[in-house]
């Protein structure tokens, strides 16, 4: 858990003392033990609300992936026990604002909801308290997140790593070729920011490295982790694109002497909205924005560039408008590894922006693919290869467009479009956030194409 004391104190201490800031992680706790009143409390509401078991919600997660998941536990408690149910569609509402948030994040009320806590003595009122607020397909989940957890079935952490502003600590790849997988979820503060992959390559004459972090503490410990690697110092930061993810850790970097590359348009991207992009991180990140500054890159490029060192060939490209302004890739010819940035997405939906070109993207991943690439780490999610990216980036953008076409065509409206079919991809993280923007940012374009 990277609480604000912890933070605070690492910023307040020696430098040595902040590289080894270090997190509480408390065991799994037992049940608490309910007094004979509250005992008979949690048992009439057992009984009067429907109950579903592990076996049941697996079930339905699989047959309903509309399904919203419901986790009434502190964020604290989803950071240092464990993480949370990995489900298509999830909120986190404590129960004691449930009455005041919940149509918010559910506003249809016939919609399926399941509840839990950690041992199902808090979800059963909380799904009372929906019910009593009109929802009329709501479960409680008796077995509780331990049990589930236990089961071996899929959870998300909210914090794979929480001795480290990292989100995961770097893994090997291939040799030489590392990542740090990102959170597949927004930048929170929790995650510190670390909502994408921050990658490095090791030579023999120094390390490149992919993404410069949201900020300076998350650079800093990406750094940490490179120097328990190598003794080669870090030379260049590539910029994957101009967001705050990617570039707002860029000073960190300047610091300890490494040249930041990024593409021209990135570069430009940087000069118009970067303070903006600062201040937003600054107010979600608080006390873990600490050092962060705006910086300009070093080195701009237009189509391609060489950086190659230490006998490992590593080039620099843009392919073409995708996904951002500037998407960047690093490409490791001799290696078959490219680190494609946000071309290519795995595991979580990808979001289109207002100034994201679908068509162009489509189009960029001919080329993307000619590569000839047997490992990609993509902008999101962890590594794979070629096909799994197709399935989830290319063939989710010509789908999503095939079906705002028929809206188009048909001279259908705005709200038409929100509602094209997109189940094949709703179970992919961040989907309930993205899909209907996605839809609808989409349908915006293509009326004018």
């Amino acid at each position: 858990m990277k609480s604000s004391a912890l933070i605070l104190a690492a910023l307040l201490a020696t430098p040595a003392a902040a590289q080894t800031l270090s997190a509480v992680v408390h065991p799994i706790p037992e049940a608490p033990t309910l007094t004979q009143q509250a005992q008979a409390v949690l048992d009439g509401v057992m009984k009067r609300v429907p109950q579903i078991d592990t076996a049941g919600l697996a079930a339905q997660l699989k047959a309903q992936p509309e399904t919203v998941v419901i986790d009434v536990r502190q964020p604290v408690e989803l950071a240092t026990l464990g993480g949370r149910i990995d489900s298509p569609r999830f909120a986190n509402v404590l129960r004691g604002w449930l009455e005041f948030q919940i149509e918010t994040a559910v506003p249809d009320k016939a919609t399926p909801i399941v509840v839990y806590c950690g041992v199902s003595q808090r979800s059963p009122l909380a799904a009372d308290t929906l019910i009593k607020l009109g929802y009329s397909n709501v479960k409680n989940y008796r077995d509780g997140f331990f049990n589930w957890k236990r089961a071996g079935l899929p959870v998300v952490a909210t914090d794979a790593a929480p001795h480290s502003f990292l989100y995961a600590l770097p893994q090997e790849v291939i040799p030489g070729v590392w990542s740090a997988i990102g959170a597949t979820a927004p930048g929170t503060y929790e995650n510190a920011g670390h909502n994408n992959n921050l990658s490095f390559i090791i030579t023999t004459e120094g390390v490149v490295v992919v993404n410069a972090g949201d900020n300076y503490l998350l650079a800093q410990s990406l750094h940490d982790e490179i120097k328990k690697r190598t003794d080669q110092p870090v030379k260049y930061v590539v910029l994957e694109n101009g967001q705050g993810h990617a570039m707002l850790g860029s000073n960190y970097w300047q610091a300890q002497g490494a040249k930041i590359v990024a593409h021209r348009d990135t570069a430009k991207y940087i000069e118009q909205v970067g303070y903006d992009a600062l201040a937003v991180m600054r107010a979600r990140a608080r006390d873990k924005a600490y050092r962060t500054e705006l910086v300009t890159p070093d080195i701009v490029y237009d189509d391609k560039l060489d950086l190659s060192m230490g006998g490992t060939k590593i080039e620099v490209l843009h392919l073409g408008r995708a996904h951002h302004h500037g998407d960047t890739m690093v490409w490791l010819p001799e290696k078959k590894l490219v680190i494609a940035g946000d071309t290519a997405f795995h595991v979580r939906m990808l979001p289109i922006f207002e100034d994201t070109d679908t068509a162009s993207w489509i189009a960029v991943w001919d080329k993307f693919e000619a590569l000839g690439a047997s490992t990609v780490i993509p902008g999101h999610g962890g590594p794979t290869d070629m096909a799994t990216v197709r399935k989830w980036t290319r063939d989710y953008l010509v789908h999503l467009r095939a079906k705002v076409k028929e809206v188009v065509d048909a001279g259908g409206s705005l709200d038409d479009a929100y509602k094209v079919d997109q189940s094949a991809y709703l179970h992919l993280h961040t989907a309930d956030e993205l899909a209907r923007g996605n839809a609808g940012r989409v349908f915006r374009s293509m009326e004018f194409e």
